[in-house]
């Protein structure tokens, strides 16, 4: 399977993973995470601002309606009404509601993107995590095996040495080999048991069992294509997070610029006054006004000229950190396209190293049964193949945590499809 890394990034979750259990979990994740969570209310917040700068272009209106009695000795006299309504709309001369409105909308995109980035890392964390417990799954048979093997080893000896073909110091490395898978044993288990609680915690629950496959039966892309155009960066929630940022920064700096230009703001209000019994027959008066106003600022300029300063500074600060995100960015897809390389042929080392050294350990085996090779040599062989073996086990893994950490340096796992 072939995938060009021009279109890698934008393949849905998935299709690049097929395990269904692991589908399970990311779906689990997506619905519970903490993280995501909180990204999503934020982005919801950014919403309800967007919406308050889309109303401020319209009038602002407000109802007071009153009544008063008067009254002499307990005996009310009159009665009158009153019911005023006021309207103020700001006329946006020089831009300073339209730039509150970009500014809030540019604030919007950015918190879909910093919320698109917690998704496609919150992806990509699961998967790396689910692997890494199919790892430990493999790693803790081998070593389950092996300490099979050692204990038949010491029966073996221990029974060669009452005949006098084994010595004390054979059967007691042999048990120290023993011992130290034991313990290899021991320290599996419980990566794999810290290892379900981390995951545990990305599914936001508690720790508990995680159900999964196993790793011969997961399936991933055998080689991914070299060859990133630099639009594909455009494509990483945080480099569209930051464009976001320096965007809602320029508009800010241009409500600072506004804010040395006089603003004009119309009011108004109408209503009318009234005795008891002609509320609706016979409206009494009237009361009609109109202004229009215009304000320029003149004894807090100093105060303007230092809030467009920092405003500027932000600016450019936002410029930077845009290019920063840009450079990492780019980083971080050259090192996961090359890690991705390289952990295929550490892959294909190790196998090979694997095959040399079980061929190593049988033939030690059996030269030691005929007493053409020493305990010691035999001891090597074995421990070397238990080493490699679990070496082999975290190759593929890599290899598989290679391609993840491509497809989420790409922006993979960014939306729900």
């Amino acid at each position: 399977m072939t995938n060009d890394t021009t279109n890698f990034g934008d393949l849905p979750w998935r299709e690049l993973f097929r395990d269904p259990l692991l589908q399970g979990l990311i779906e689990e994740g997506l619905a519970n995470n903490v993280d995501l969570q909180t990204a999503i209310l934020r982005v919801d917040q950014a919403s309800a601002q967007l919406l308050s700068a889309k109303l401020s272009y319209l009038p602002s209106l407000s109802l007071s309606p009153q009544i008063s009695v008067t009254g002499d000795d307990g005996t009310v006299i009159a009665q009158s009404y009153e019911v005023p309504v006021s309207a103020s709309w700001e006329i946006d001369l020089f831009g300073n509601l339209l730039n509150a409105h970009r500014g809030a909308k540019a604030t919007l995109l950015q918190q879909e993107a910093y919320k698109q980035a917690v998704q496609s890392s919150l992806v990509a964390s699961i998967a790396n995590s689910y692997y890494t417990l199919l790892m430990l799954d493999r790693q803790i048979e081998i070593a389950d095996e092996t300490v099979v093997i050692w204990r038949d080893q010491v029966r073996t000896l221990t029974t060669m040495q009452e005949v006098g073909m084994a010595t004390s110091a054979d059967v007691a490395q042999a048990r120290a080999s023993y011992v130290s898978t034991e313990a290899t044993l021991v320290d599996l288990k419980r990566q794999c048991r810290e290892t379900e609680n981390a995951l545990c915690v990305l599914l936001g629950k508690a720790p508990q069992a995680i159900e999964r496959g196993r790793l011969e039966d997961q399936q991933m892309p055998e080689q991914v294509e070299v060859g990133v155009p630099a639009l594909m960066l455009s494509n990483r929630p945080d480099v569209m997070q930051a464009e976001m940022q320096l965007a809602s920064a320029y508009y800010t700096t241009n409500r600072a610029r506004s804010a040395f230009y006089p603003k004009l703001t119309l009011t108004g209000s109408a209503g009318w006054v009234d005795g008891l019994g002609q509320v609706v027959t016979n409206p009494a008066g009237w009361i009609l006004s109109a202004v229009a106003s215009l304000t320029q600022p003149i004894f807090n300029r100093g105060q303007l000229i230092s809030n467009l300063r920092v405003s500027k500074d932000e600016e450019q600060i936002a410029l930077l950190n845009y290019k920063q995100a840009i450079l990492e960015a780019g980083k971080e897809v050259s090192d996961a396209l090359y890690a991705a390389e390289t952990a295929d042929r550490m892959l294909q080392l190790r196998s090979q190293q694997c095959d040399e050294l079980e061929k190593a350990a049988k033939s030690s085996e059996a030269l030691f049964r005929v007493g053409d090779a020493s305990y010691l040599e035999l001891l090597t062989a074995r421990q070397s193949l238990l080493s490699a073996q679990l070496s082999e086990v975290a190759e593929a893994v890599t290899r598989m945590q290679s391609v993840v950490t491509l497809y989420n340096a790409l922006g993979g796992g960014r939306t729900d499809n």
